[in-house]
């Protein structure tokens, strides 16, 4: 069962309507929010976004893109909140506690229920009449690459393109052994059809910059690009971010 519960209210402002939604499945729930064009004459495409570590669904970075994409392309923008982060943590996601979590469940089962959860949020999110179901994109980094790869390989053709980046097949020394991602990104990168765009922080602190290309190379896509900037894992230098949504609403436009 998936069943799109509607939370509250919409909340219209700046030309971007926001309304919250909890996807309630089997499993459990999977908070989220979806961003729309508050005036709209035809069904909009969709960019789902998958938000970083210790992050969340409303996360500053998520709210400037959503109502980016909202409010400037027309295009609606869903994001949910990953595994023990946001509405589904009973604490504070810093790194160690989650990659902890993660490593006691096992990655792989953590991973694959998490590309269930998007699987199941592009369902639900397709079958509203506002959204083009044929216009289908993701945007993620970081953790958002971490889990939004493999679902990209997974969504295949329903998804025109995906921007992911800042992981790579080499982890820090600090991150448990257990939630590497190498033996994953293995199986699922050369699954990968749609094209990518691929973004490298230059001085990444966390994944070094030689694993970060290696898994560029891993991946399947004929039409992929690589795009650095300088700064450390967390800088998103505008110039970067317009290169994302540049990327996206290219591809959505086809």
């Amino acid at each position: 069962m998936n069943v799109l519960q509607w939370i509250g209210e919409p909340v219209s402002e700046h030309g971007v309507t926001e309304r919250r939604f909890n996807l309630i499945r089997d499993e459990g729930v999977v908070p989220g929010i979806i961003w729309l064009p508050a005036r709209r004459e035809r069904p909009v495409p969709l960019v789902l976004m998958g938000h970083g570590g210790s992050g969340h669904k409303r996360a500053d970075r998520q709210l400037l893109l959503g109502r980016w994409f909202a409010g400037k392309s027309q295009t609606a923008a869903v994001a949910i909140d990953g595994p023990y982060h946001g509405d589904r943590a009973t604490e504070p996601a810093d790194g160690p506690p989650y990659q902890e979590r993660m490593a006691a469940v096992g990655i792989d089962t953590v991973t694959d229920s998490t590309v269930e959860d998007w699987c199941r949020c592009l369902e639900a999110v397709s079958d509203l009449d506002v959204i083009d179901a044929g216009r289908v994109a993701y945007l993620g980094l970081s953790m958002g690459t971490r889990f939004g790869l493999p679902f990209v390989a997974e969504a295949g053709s329903q998804l025109r393109c995906a921007v992911l980046g800042k992981y790579g097949m080499r982890q820090p020394p600090a991150m448990p052994a257990a939630v590497n991602m190498a033996s994953r990104f293995t199986l699922d990168a050369p699954r990968i059809t749609v094209p990518v765009l691929f973004h490298v922080q230059w001085d990444d602190e966390l994944f070094p910059r030689v694993g970060q290309f290696e898994l560029f190379e891993l991946l399947g896509s004929r039409d992929k690009q690589l795009i650095a900037f300088p700064g450390t894992h967390r800088v998103a230098a505008p110039a970067a971010i317009s290169s994302w949504c540049e990327f996206v609403v290219h591809h959505l436009k086809k």
